[in-house]
């Protein structure tokens, strides 16, 4: 039997990730306190020996707005409601460059994980791309992608994964992904709760309940056969958990929380399987040390598990060229 494998990614995007959603009124401080939180995870990580997938939003990579407005895809994304759009009115009103604006610059903290080589740096798209939202097509997401390619090999990096925001996707994109070397993306859980919708789609019913699934197993561990994905480029390496943030509120459950989370390692790490645990590095902007606490005892127990049965750690393009050298010959593509 093969090892199990321990897999994070992580959703590095700052506001441009929740624009449309929060306002910076509210959760400026989560945002702003990524400056100290990605500084702390690569430390973490580089004490526990982990990889991560850093899926960034393209526009992070650019040293200022002069130098983002020089690199506006032909075709932007016509969402029905341009409230989603951090092109146009929104662009208007972002400053021009870090620090005076760390809500959406921070080409320094791309930087320090660009000079860990052990992580992987694959894209979040360009804009923090809507896949599902009315109004977009997939010519404009292509637009982004080749864009998000583009910038990332202007810095060096040559994007092979990639991490669709708010989950959305669709076997359309799916192919336009591997038409441009995209080896990898990160899945959704496979079952119902986590299945790919748009905005109108997330219920506060399906809300409520994958809240109480990070507490209780309602849909089970989630935790893979590395040999029973399909080598269809590009592959799916499916999400296992999200890593929900300290909240003071419901922090007399997080002996709940973390045993989930670790019972699933432990099952992983004996049969041979994989475990992807996700989140956005603004989710630990505040509470810090807290969440930083609960994340050691997850790589403390990840740290158990790889000497007691080998449990390694892999990004997800190492997982995925795992499978397509296991599938000889060529892979596939997604069909339609």
């Amino acid at each position: 039997m093969k090892p199990g494998q321990l897999v994070i990614s992580l959703d590095f995007e700052l506001n441009w990730g929740v624009h449309d959603t929060l306002s910076l009124d509210t959760y400026g401080p989560n945002i702003r306190g990524v400056q100290t939180v990605i500084p702390r995870l690569l430390d973490l990580f580089g004490r526990y020996h982990v990889k991560a997938t850093w899926g960034i939003v393209g526009f992070l990579f650019h040293q200022d707005k002069e130098e983002l407005l020089a690199h506006v895809p032909d075709r932007l994304p016509a969402y029905s409601n341009p409230k989603l759009s951090p092109y146009g009115a929104y662009l208007d009103r972002v400053g021009k460059g870090f620090p005076e604006d760390p809500h959406h610059f921070s080409p320094h903290l791309v930087q320090l994980i660009l000079e860990q080589p052990q992580h992987e740096v694959g894209t979040h798209t360009y804009c923090h791309y809507y896949c599902l939202e009315p109004g977009q097509s997939a010519a404009e997401f292509e637009a982004d992608l080749e864009m998000a390619i583009r910038v990332g090999a202007e810095r060096g990096v040559t994007i092979t994964s990639l991490i669709f925001p708010r989950n959305q996707y669709n076997k359309e994109y799916l192919r336009i992904c591997a038409k441009h070397g995209i080896l990898c993306i990160r899945g959704n859980e496979r079952h119902w709760l986590y299945a790919a919708d748009n905005a109108a789609g997330q219920t506060p019913a399906r809300r409520g309940l994958r809240l109480l699934d990070s507490y209780v197993p309602l849909s089970g561990n989630h935790a893979f056969d590395l040999d029973r994905l399909p080598a269809t480029l590009p592959i799916d390496i499916p999400a296992s958990a999200f890593l929900r943030p300290y909240m003071p509120r419901l922090a007399f459950l997080d002996g709940l929380r973390l045993r989930r989370i670790k019972k699933s390692m432990t099952h992983a790490a004996k049969n041979g399987l994989v475990y992807h645990l996700w989140w956005h590095p603004h989710n630990f902007g505040i509470h810090q040390d807290e969440n930083f606490a609960f994340l050691e005892l997850i790589l403390k127990h990840y740290q158990q598990l790889n000497r007691q049965y080998g449990f390694g750690s892999s990004t997800m393009s190492e997982l995925a060229r795992q499978v397509l050298a296991a599938n000889n010959p060529a892979p596939s593509h997604v069909s339609s």
